[in-house]
Order: C-alpha cells, then structure tokens, then sequence
C-alpha cells in the first residue's frame, strides 16, 4: 500500500507538469502526513541536512568551469586539436566530434554542456562538408553522453553525495568505460561514414603544430584538475575551483575573448543550472530516508529474488530498467531517486558501490540520447536546426556502440575498478 501510493502519487505531479524536485518534495510530505505519524517537519530537515555537504560544492564549480570554458575559447581549442589529430580519417568531422567531446568532458562534466559546446562548432562544419545535418547532429549528441562519464563528471559527485563514496574513486573508474565508449562510437562512425561516402580531411604539418601551439593551455586543465586530485594536492571540491581560475585567466590573458559579458553569461548558466540540481536533490534526501525507513529496497531486492536468483540476470533487468528510466528522467534526478533503493540490492549481489555507480552512470547517459526525454537530442536539434524525429533515426548504430560499453562495464568490472585499486 505505501509503495503504490508513493509511486500514484509521484507519477500524477509529474504528469501535470510539476518540477521533479517539487514533485519529489510533495510527494514526501503528503506519505508522510497520511501514512506515518511522523512530524512533516522532517522533509525540512532532511533537505537542508542533504545540503550541509563539503563535496556537494564541486557540482557548482564544475558548472562553471565548463562554462567558462566555452566563453573564453578554450573548447574550440579542443576542437582544432581533435581535427589534427584525427581529422584525416574516414569520417574525419565525425572522428574530431567524438575526440573534442572526450576533451571536453575531461573538464565540463556535463552531456547537454557538452553539445551544446562543441556541437555549435562542429555542427556547422559538417554541414558545410556535406555531411547530413541529421547525422552531425546524432553523433554530436552521441558523444556528448561521454561529458558524464570521463571525470570530473556532475553525476558522479551527485552519486558520492548520495551514497557516501570517494569522489575520487568514482572519477578513476569512469576513465576506462569513458574511453571504450569513446572508441565504440568512433568505430560506429567510420563503419557508417564508409557507407555514406564521408571522407577524411589531411592537415599541413604547419598547421598542426600552429594548433598544438594554441591548444596546450586548453590541454593542461584536466591535466591540472585530474592530476592534481589524484596526485592528493587538493580535494575535487578545491580541484572544482582551481579549475573555474585557470580557465577565467586562460580566457582573459591567453586567449583574450573573455570579458565582464562572457563571465555574466557564465554565472548565469551556471546558477540556473544548478539551481534546478540542488533544489531537486535537497528534496531527494526527504524522499531518500522515507522509503528507507519503510524498506522500499528490501520490498525490490525481495521481488527481483523471486524472479531470478542469478546475478547476472538481476543486472540485466537493473540494466534494462534504468534505461527505461532514462527515457523519461534526466540523469541527475534519476540518480537521486534511484540509488538509495538500487545499491543496497547490488551491493548483496558483490557489486561494489564504486562500480555500480558506474554502470548506473553509463545506464543513464545513454537516456540523454532515447527519446522523449533524450536532452541530448534536443540540443543537437536546436543547433542543426532539424528536428528530433530525424536524429532519431540517424543515432541507431550510435546507440548500440553505447549499449555494448555498458554491457562491457556490467559484467568486466575490472575495467571500472582497475584505476581504483590501483591508485589505493
């Protein structure tokens, strides 16, 4: 009975529109006050408490930096980099999409970020080398799921906030899956581009040493950021930071293209998105504790026991829920509401939380890319000026490199957990 409530009533805020962190709040207190005597007071509390967090201040920093990354030049230094490098190949504008994401999300730690920067770039470009406009855009928005995976990554902080792992952790076991699914959809691209006629483009040797020129100050901050937190300098919150500096005084004194504009603009994307985040998740910690106490992931552990005792088919059917889960809800919001009842479940089968926290990462990246949430595809549609029914069709050999990296990450965790060990 409480469950079924719980979920009617949470399913009926969203569906009438409401916010999922007011639909998360609401829900909470009218459970609380119909089926338990417990004071509504409590989903105050809660939420503050959920706030009162250290590490939490590296979601906002890292907003920020990837915003000022783009204001001040930095990704489309990137960019240029990723053409050199691998621009001559097959499907070269295709090759250099997918690298200039991995680039960037080595900073930004955001999928719609990470379209959104590299792919008004990008997108342009191929158009003008007659390459479909559908099909920059669906590999645009493909490779921007890796800016959520390749730490620093936004969820993965949300994740440690929830669950209480390191930080550190979580952003070591993303580099491999982060990389594999990199290499997957480049794979996916040159076997598409072979079919469709996109041929590569060759750079003078000038040229490429002009543009590793102008792009090594872009490379030196995840090399900065990374190095600095695994090499035990400072923490990801101080590393959050330090990136936000280097990237404002590259911008200004550097590269010249950032002024009091470019950084307004900055902290404006910055406060609006993670307003939303940390609205939604203040109200996550009430709801979080709620079906905690009242068992809820021992209610689900208990179902799937019955239908399968088998490990592997448990995390195929976790698997294939999250990535239902994805069609509807954003990444963040997902991981929320969805870890506290998961990994206590996982964690019975021997899957380390480190890990898990990974595959449910992954899991959801890929729902930035599944309509009809699929946010990804709504910003690559508005950059190419098409329509999200036509990337559609065009992101299905992306979509099955994406679902071999998570199979691959499910059921191999030492590509996960190697880094991990190893730097312990």
């Amino acid at each position: 009975m409480f469950l079924s409530t719980l979920l009617i009533c949470f399913v009926v805020l969203l569906a009438i529109g409401l916010p999922i962190g007011i639909a998360l709040g609401v829900t909470t207190a009218v459970v609380i006050v119909w089926m338990s005597n417990l004071n509504v007071l409590v989903v105050a509390q809660n939420s503050v408490a959920g706030l009162d967090s250290f590490p939490l201040l590296a979601l906002p920093f890292f907003v920020l930096a990837g915003n000022l990354m783009f204001y001040g030049g930095i990704s489309r230094r990137l960019l240029d980099l990723a053409d050199v490098l691998v621009g001559k190949v097959t499907g070269g504008l295709g090759m250099v999409t997918t690298v200039a994401c991995m680039f960037f999300a080595a900073i930004s730690g955001s999928g719609p970020a990470t379209v959104s920067a590299i792919g008004t770039i990008i997108i342009p470009a191929m158009k003008n080398k007659k390459y479909d406009e559908n099909y920059a855009a669906a590999i645009t928005a493909a490779a921007g799921s890796i800016g959520v995976i390749i730490p620093p990554s936004i969820p993965f902080v949300i994740y440690a906030v929830i669950t209480g792992v390191s930080i550190s952790d979580l952003f070591l076991a993303g580099v491999v899956p982060g990389i594999i699914m990199g290499a997957a959809l480049m794979v996916a691209n040159y076997v598409m581009a072979k079919k469709l006629g996109y041929s590569g483009s060759e750079s003078t040797g000038a040229k490429k040493w002009s543009t590793f020129k102008e792009s090594v100050w872009a490379l030196l901050m995840p090399v900065i950021i990374l190095g600095g937190i695994y090499g035990g300098i400072f923490t990801p919150t101080e590393a959050a930071v330090v990136g936000c500096v280097y990237a404002l005084l590259i911008g200004k004194i550097i590269y010249r293209e950032i002024g009091l504009k470019e950084v307004y603009g900055a902290l404006k994307d910055t406060g609006l998105i993670t307003g939303a985040t940390v609205f939604t998740l203040a109200f996550s910690t009430s709801f979080a504790t709620l079906i905690t106490m009242k068992q809820v992931p021992n209610m689900v552990a208990n179902y799937l026991s019955v239908v399968s005792d088998s490990p592997f088919v448990i995390m195929m059917i976790i698997n294939v829920f999250l990535l239902m889960v994805g069609c509807f809800v954003d990444n963040i919001s997902a991981c929320i509401i969805l870890s506290p009842i998961l990994l206590p479940i996982v964690m019975k089968l021997g899957v380390d939380p480190v890990h898990f926290g990974v595959i449910m990462t992954v899991n959801l990246a890929i729902g930035f890319c599944t309509p009809p949430y699929g946010i990804n595809l709504f910003v690559a549609a508005a950059v190419a000026d098409t329509t999200v029914a036509k990337i559609s069709s065009k992101i299905i050999p992306f979509m099955i490199a994406m679902l071999i990296t998570l199979m691959l990450t499910t059921y191999i965790p030492q590509l996960s957990m190697f880094l991990p060990t190893l730097f312990k």
